[in-house]
């Protein structure tokens, strides 16, 4: 089993950016997927979260209405889009499989990409 985040750079505060992550090796549309992010100091925490065959999706607070997770169940493909980026997004993003619904806890996920750095500047 695989997953690779990528779509991270470098943004000024109020851009956007879409963070993919491709799996391969495991039944995709059946897994839920999550978007974690982790900055220098601070613990792993939960962005987004989608369900795997209806799609029902969870955000964080801190990035509710700026963030969209989408997937395409064909392209084995989960999008996260950001728009109006602030500095304190700035992290690493990781994306993680796993086969509870909606879980916004790192430990419930079973499988992780190895991050995509997102830096937001002022």
């Amino acid at each position: 089993v695989q997953l690779q985040a990528c779509g991270g750079g470098l943004v000024q505060a109020g851009g956007s950016l879409r963070l993919s992550c491709a799996a391969s090796g495991l039944s995709f549309s059946t897994y839920v997927v999550g978007w974690f992010r982790q900055a220098p100091g601070k613990e792993r925490e939960f962005v987004a979260v989608i369900s795997g065959v209806f799609g029902r999706t969870a955000y964080a607070d801190s990035v509710k209405g700026r963030v969209t997770i989408s997937r395409d169940n064909a392209k084995h493909t989960v999008y996260l889009q950001m728009n109006t980026l602030k500095p304190e997004d700035t992290a690493v993003y990781y994306c993680a499989g796993g086969k509870l619904v909606l879980s916004m806890r790192p430990s419930d996920y079973d499988y992780w990409g190895q991050g995509t750095q997102v830096t937001v500047s002022s």
